[in-house]
């Protein structure tokens, strides 16, 4: 939890709700979500816990404001961490809820829990021409590692 958000993993029945695009009656979702990443992300979600199990700590979550408990947009990890201790992470907003600090505030949180965990590093990346992105990991406390002809990379790093 953030001041503005509840991060809350994403559990089988919603991710469920998410791939059909169908809310049930108590779920609340901002116009525009779920994105596309998240219907992907919901797949791969589903995907993971038929074949191995919930992921949890290490799975998606879904972001919502506390203010009106609507669902604005997920965040999470890719997989639990690699044989060094390092994740990397993913998230995004519905078009009306960008730029208002939501991402960069639900990516602390998102770090903050990766530390809690043990986890040593934290890499993410983003399209060059996506400057939102690459502010919401400079934002939350990643730094610029390199790039490709395609994306930057970002990644923090603490003493395990």
């Amino acid at each position: 939890m953030t001041e503005r958000l509840v991060l809350h993993p994403m559990s089988v029945d919603e991710a469920e709700q998410i791939t059909a695009g169908r809310p049930d009656a108590e779920a609340r979702w901002e116009p525009g979500f779920p994105t596309e990443g998240d219907v992907s992300v919901a797949k791969r979600f589903l995907e993971h816990c038929a074949a191995t199990g919930d992921p949890q700590p290490f799975g998606p979550y879904v972001i919502r404001r506390r203010s009106d408990h609507r669902a604005i947009g997920g965040t999470g990890f890719h997989r639990p961490p690699d044989e060094h201790g390092s994740v990397t992470i993913g998230y995004g907003l519905v078009p009306s809820a960008r730029n208002k600090g939501y991402a960069s505030e639900a990516l602390r949180a998102l770090l903050s829990l990766a530390r809690a965990e043990g986890v040593v590093s934290v890499r993410g990346d983003a399209d060059h021409d996506n400057t939102a992105s690459q502010h919401v990991m400079t934002a939350a406390g990643m730094r610029p590692v390199g790039e490709d002809d395609r994306v930057r990379y970002f990644a923090v790093s603490w003493s395990p």
